[in-house]
C-alpha cells in the first residue's frame, strides 16, 4: 500500500522541508550528516536502532535487526557520533539493496562504500572509516526514539535525504510539514517561471511573498 506522505515527501527536497519547519518551529535537521554521494536522494519511514559500548559482562552483538525491516523502511542507526568504529558494512548494503530499504542514516561513520555507490543504495553518514563495531559497540535497543546529529528521531517518523543531508518529519507534525513545504515549493515554482518570463528577482520575490516564506508561525 503507497505511504502518501512519504509519497508527498519525496517531491520535495530537504531545504524546503527545512524552511518548512523553520516556519512551524520544528527542528528536524540532522545535522553533519552527508550522504556518499552527492545524487543519493531518499524518503521513507524510520526503523531506528540505538547503539552503545560493548557491555563486557554481558556482550551483545551489532544487531541482525534488518531482517525485520520492510521494504521502503529507512535504517536509522545512533552510532552516538563515534568516529572510531562502523555499523554499517558491504553484507548490510547487498542485503538492504536486495530488501528494497529506502537507505540507511548512521551517526557515525559507515564502511565499504565503493557498495553503495555502485549499487545505487542511499548511505548518509557522519563519515566513514574501515574499522569494524563488532566487539566495539552492541546493539541497546531498537524502534526506540535516537538522535541523528542532533535531530530526534522516533520509529515511523519519516527522513527526507538528498545532496543537502537529511531532515527528520516528527510524526505528530508531518502533514502540516507537509503542507507548508508544498505552499513553498509553489511559490518559490512561481518566482523561478516570473524570472524566466522576464521579472527581476526583486519583482518576482515580492509578488510571491518570498521574505516571509519561512517567518515563524505557530506549528499547530
Amino acid at each position: 500500500m503507497t505511504d502518501i506522505n512519504v509519497e508527498r515527501a519525496s517531491k520535495l527536497d530537504c531545504a524546503t522541508l527545512s524552511d518548512a519547519m523553520d516556519k512551524l518551529g520544528i527542528e528536524g535537521v540532522c545535522r553533519g550528516i552527508k550522504p556518499r554521494d552527492a545524487g543519493f536522494r531518499m524518503a521513507g519511514r524510520a526503523y531506528t536502532v540505538l547503539y552503545g559500548p560493548i557491555d563486557a559482562a554481558n556482550p551483545g552483538t551489532v544487531g541482525d535487526y534488518v531482517d525485520d525491516m520492510q521494504p521502503g523502511q529507512i535504517a536509522v542507526l545512533d552510532n552516538g557520533g563515534r568516529e572510531d568504529c562502523t555499523v554499517w558494512g558491504d553484507i548490510l548494503t547487498q542485503f538492504a539493496h536486495t530488501r528494497g530499504l529506502a537507505g540507511t542514516v548512521i551517526d557515525g561513520p559507515c564502511r565499504d562504500v565503493h557498495l553503495c555507490l555502485d549499487l545505487g543504495y542511499p548511505v548518509f553518514s557522519r563519515s566513514y572509516s574501515m574499522k569494524t563495531g563488532k566487539d566495539r559497540v552492541q546493539v541497546d535497543g531498537v524502534q526506540v526514539p535516537v538522535n541523528i546529529g542532533d535531530a530526534r528521531v522516533c520509529p515511523g517518523d519519516i527522513l527526507v535525504g538528498g545532496a543537502d543531508g537529511v531532515v527528520v518529519l516528527p510524526q505528530a507534525f508531518e502533514e502540516k510539514i507537509l503542507e507548508v513545504a508544498e505552499q513553498i515549493q509553489t511559490a518559490e515554482d512561481a518566482i523561478r517561471a516570473l524570472v524566466a518570463e522576464g521579472a527581476s528577482i526583486t519583482e518576482a520575490r515580492q509578488k510571491m511573498g518570498y521574505h516571509s516564506l519561512q517567518t515563524r508561525t505557530d506549528k499547530g
